[in-house]
């Protein structure tokens, strides 16, 4: 079982490798979904990980059509992820029709090349999950992470399942959102997967003395200064534990 760990920053990066992730989705920006992270973090977090950094590109958050200045920012990240040595990239990019686009994508990947490329979520946008598997096969994508086109993997199981057999070895898929403890078991039984990715996320609190009450993220309600989010790396054990008692 390949265990991939999102992460959010440098903290969370080297929980995950305490906690014994074979991978790692590197990016920023959960509330968005995850958006591409700062070259200083790249470069911190390849200089102190000795396994696999595979890092996001999209350079917002939002849908997945993007402008041709948008493309071409995307081009840049990859060529500055190549010069930090990372080891894949992680994007996807459709049309206004709900495909995968599949020139714009493969541009990206012939660039990103000898790097691994996985197709995030994007995958869950489609109109069309089967004509979608076929479209990122043709792109020369490595990898499909999804969740069987539903908010949470345990609820799109069956269409996981679904891609799996009928990649039948030509792309790997790997289940993602809302892979936990509680998740983990049916989700690897029903769909035979061999790779998940989930976050295994802990929160502690800052280490700021000071506090001002007033103020919770930055005057977001959704955010707070003082609660930072990690990773527990004994529950990325219990998970893959979990995972592979269910194969």
């Amino acid at each position: 079982m390949t265990v991939e760990i999102v992460v959010y920053n440098i903290e969370a990066a080297l929980r995950a490798q305490e906690g014994g992730a074979d991978r790692i989705e590197l990016c920023e920006n959960p509330g968005e979904g995850g958006t591409t992270p700062s070259y200083g973090t790249i470069e911190l977090v390849r200089q102190n990980l000795s396994i696999d950094v595979f890092v996001m590109i999209r350079p917002r958050g939002g849908d997945f059509h993007y402008s041709n200045y948008e493309f071409h920012a995307m081009k840049r990240d990859i060529s500055q992820c190549q010069k930090l040595s990372v080891d894949g990239l992680v994007f996807g990019i459709l049309t206004p029709e709900g495909r995968i686009d599949i020139k714009r994508c493969k541009e990206l990947i012939d660039k990103a090349r000898p790097l691994k490329v996985t197709c995030h979520r994007a995958f869950d946008m489609t109109r069309d999950p089967f004509e979608a598997l076929e479209d990122c096969i043709a792109a020369g994508f490595d990898r499909i992470l999804t969740a069987g086109q539903q908010a949470q993997a345990v609820k799109g199981v069956e269409l996981i399942g679904e891609l799996i057999k009928k990649s039948n070895g030509r792309i790997k898929i790997m289940p993602g959102s809302g892979v936990n403890e509680n998740t983990v078991a049916e989700i690897v039984s029903k769909s035979g997967a061999s790779e998940i990715h989930f976050s295994a996320t802990a929160f502690r609190e800052s280490a700021m003395q000071y506090r001002n009450q007033n103020i919770a993220g930055m005057g977001s309600d959704e955010g707070s200064e003082f609660k930072l989010r990690t990773v527990d790396p004994a529950r990325v054990r219990a998970i893959r534990s979990i995972a592979e008692k269910h194969p």
